[in-house]
């Protein structure tokens, strides 16, 4: 199944194309209306940008299409192109960004740490900072799909990132349910009900987390 990102950017490219076909011109001129191209340009633009962030040579170049002394019909044809550029490339695997990589390896270093003092009789401490890594990432995640982290001045707690995540389509129900186990178990150990998990599901806990991270990266 494409992931939401391939989704919207499909969506945009066969709503030109359509146009493309009925038009007698290479820019569907004589068929989108100056209102229904703006419409596909904003489309075009805030998909490329939920795919790849505001700071992405994609998002910026389609952005500086704008600044291009073509007519509009002229601009967002280009910004299709950008579209169709970066949806292959997130098909063939080619896109992952730096951001993502520094993330990943951030992460993956407090799982380590939670891991080796899960291993050597320290299951609270690594519940509560796997828990902790996991909070961080719901973060980032949001961070990246344009998902508040804050209602107002106060920061949304894991369980409501969790659930605006899933709205946003940034990953499935059947994900959402195994979050709100993995904080139930590290707001125990946090809270000292520290007999209701073992160091097995901590064991499990760690390598769930790191599963979710990998296959969600932000």
């Amino acid at each position: 199944m494409a992931n939401p990102y391939e989704a919207q950017l499909e969506a945009v490219i066969t709503d030109h194309r359509d146009a493309l076909a009925k038009s007698k011109y290479d820019d569907a001129s004589d068929v989108l209306s100056d209102t229904d191209v703006r419409d596909l340009q904003t489309r075009c633009l805030a998909a490329i940008q939920r795919a790849t962030g505001p700071n992405s040579v994609y998002y910026e170049r389609a952005c500086a299409i704008n600044d291009t002394n073509t007519h509009i019909h002229g601009h967002v044809a280009e910004q299709i192109g950008v579209a169709r550029s970066l949806l292959s490339d997130i098909r063939n695997g080619y896109l992952k960004s730096l951001e993502e990589i520094i993330h990943g390896d951030v992460f993956g270093d407090f799982l380590e740490m939670a891991d080796h003092l899960n291993q050597n009789g320290y299951k609270d401490a690594a519940a509560v900072i796997a828990g902790s890594t996991l909070e961080a990432h719901l973060r980032q995640l949001c961070a990246k799909v344009g998902v508040p982290t804050a209602s107002g001045a106060k920061p949304k707690k894991a369980d409501t990132l969790n659930a605006d995540l899933v709205k946003a389509n940034a990953y499935s129900k059947l994900e959402q349910k195994s979050i709100i186990a993995w904080l139930g178990l590290r707001n125990d150990a946090a809270h000292g009900n520290y007999a209701g998990y073992d160091a097995n599901q901590v064991a499990l806990l760690i390598n769930s987390i790191r599963d979710f991270i990998v296959r969600n990266p932000a």
